[in-house]
């Protein structure tokens, strides 16, 4: 009898955690783009992968505003108390894309340094208990004549790299810059998208993760 039942309980306990499954994070990293400037409040890509992925999904924003993959730039991610709550979120996805503001004429006078570090962050994730998968972005283009010092010089010549890396590292790349590529009208001050910009970078970042065309939000 006393068997009986705790087979019942063992039934009912994973019928619990079928029905009420945690869900699996994603950890956005990344700079402004990242963090929504350009976007309405709520807006941000990640806000909107959100809504993509629907509630068995987590998505965490970890964007901060002006900051750069080298650690010599002149505001590192890597000092940023993001990047530690990042590693502490326990993703299952990560999705890093930083770079933009590299190209910056003040940091990109260490673009010599950038592949060593970038593969460096990709490992500090790699490395997590969770045994996430790292996705790598080939950053948003940059309408000429570009802003802030961020041009699309640079942006081309960091895409070549982070293609070599993700082919050495084993990672897929989502490609935000053929996701806005044809599409100027959606960075209004060419480097930020807009709200519709940051919606199609969520759907880039969904079909990567998925394997699905992302769905209309008239169909959400």
């Amino acid at each position: 009898m006393k068997s009986r039942i705790l087979q019942i309980l063992a039934i009912l306990s994973l019928n619990a955690l079928a029905a009420d499954p945690l869900p699996t994070k994603v950890a956005c990293i990344g700079d402004s783009i990242t963090e929504g400037a350009g976007a309405e409040g709520g807006k941000s890509y990640p806000s909107q992968l959100q809504g993509l992925l629907g509630e068995k999904w987590e998505v965490g924003n970890f964007g901060v505003g002006g900051r750069t993959l080298l650690k010599k730039g002149d505001h590192p991610y890597w000092k940023e108390g993001a990047y530690q709550k990042a590693l502490t979120f326990e993703p299952k996805v990560v999705i890093i894309m930083l770079g933009t503001n590299d190209t910056k004429p003040q940091n990109w006078k260490f673009e010599s340094e950038f592949v060593a570090d970038y593969t460096e962050l990709v490992k500090s994730f790699q490395s997590l208990e969770t045994k996430p998968k790292v996705y790598i972005c080939r950053p948003c283009p940059v309408p000429e004549p570009g802003n802030f010092g961020i041009n699309e010089t640079n942006v081309k010549e960091e895409i070549k790299r982070i293609d070599k890396l993700a082919k050495e590292l084993d990672l897929e790349v989502i490609d935000m810059y053929k996701a806005l590529e044809d599409k100027p009208g959606l960075l209004p001050d060419r480097v930020h998208p807009n709200t519709e910009g940051a919606g199609e970078m969520a759907k880039a970042a969904y079909k990567a993760i998925t394997g699905k065309r992302a769905p209309d939000v008239k169909d959400k």
